[in-house]
């Protein structure tokens, strides 16, 4: 018998004592169960599905119709099956909430973003708890230090060597420390790497507490809870924006709630090309 780990949520009728039910909702962070079997609804990959397996193949087996096979045996349910507001997907995602939008890379994006469109800003929590650590010593272990675009900037970052983030947010520096001088009062400070914290204003943790963000200057950036609204601001170049891209992190600057200082490694929102 094989027994592994599916993280999940799951909605269930509870009795009271007095005859009465009540309904139980359980966050999809704080159920783990041991079943003794999947069952296999669908046998079709969902494209989701397969460009996660694409970004972190040294964590992920393999995939069915709705579960993600990791390495270690445990298992993620790929959709709850919950139809979701926006808002409800940024709380309490799914893996395919995560992967519901597709990302445009490059010059040619739909600027400003339509209403509530924003690839990256929806993230399944335990995924990358389980990925990068689920304290902030867990993720201190994996952690070094770079310096940041010496000649420009010269900061000292503490950024995730896992999946190879360290690295490439390293030949993002060389390249960008070879703009124009007219970029590099875009670069010549850092908002900061990694800070385990939430997102302002919510319970969800932000990409910074994994180390695997970094916020370029504050000073020429725009982030809609400053301003107080979500009328799109933006004055970083996107020659910036799309060195940033070729090594896998998205920009905030393409969400309707824009955070235009802001760059994440997502590399499963970046390889749609590879895997159509």
């Amino acid at each position: 018998m094989f027994v592994f780990l599916v993280i999940l949520n799951f909605q269930c009728a509870e009795n009271s004592g007095d005859g009465s039910t009540h309904e139980v909702v359980h966050d999809s962070t704080d159920v783990v169960m041991e079943v003794t079997e999947v069952v296999h609804v669908n046998t079709e990959i969902p494209q989701g599905l397969r460009r996660l397996l694409a970004a972190y193949p040294e964590f992920l087996d393999s995939a069915d119709g709705n579960n993600l096979y990791w390495k270690d045996g445990t298992v993620m349910v790929y959709d709850d099956g919950y139809d979701k507001t926006h808002e409800e997907k940024l709380n309490n995602p799914d893996l395919e909430d995560m992967m519901s939008q597709e990302y445009i890379p490059g010059v040619d994006w739909d600027s400003p973003p339509p209403e509530d469109f924003e690839p990256g800003r929806i993230r399944f929590e335990p995924f990358f708890k389980k990925m990068y650590g689920a304290s902030s010593d867990q993720v201190n272990e994996n952690l070094v230090s770079l310096k940041w675009i010496p000649g420009i900037c010269g900061t000292t970052v503490k950024v995730n060597t896992v999946n190879g983030v360290a690295e490439k947010l390293n030949k993002i520096s060389e390249e960008l420390s070879q703009l124009p001088a007219e970029f590099h009062k875009y670069l010549a400070r850092t908002g900061g790497t990694f800070n385990w914290r939430n997102i302002a204003g919510t319970n969800r943790l932000s990409t910074h507490a994994f180390g695997t963000a970094i916020d370029i200057n504050t000073e020429y950036s725009d982030y809609w809870k400053w301003n107080n609204s979500t009328q799109y601001r933006n004055k970083i170049p996107i020659e910036i924006v799309v060195i940033f891209e070729k090594y896998g992190f998205i920009w905030g600057g393409k969400w309707f709630h824009y955070d235009t200082m802001h760059f994440e490694y997502r590399p499963e929102l970046l390889n749609q090309a590879e895997e159509e």
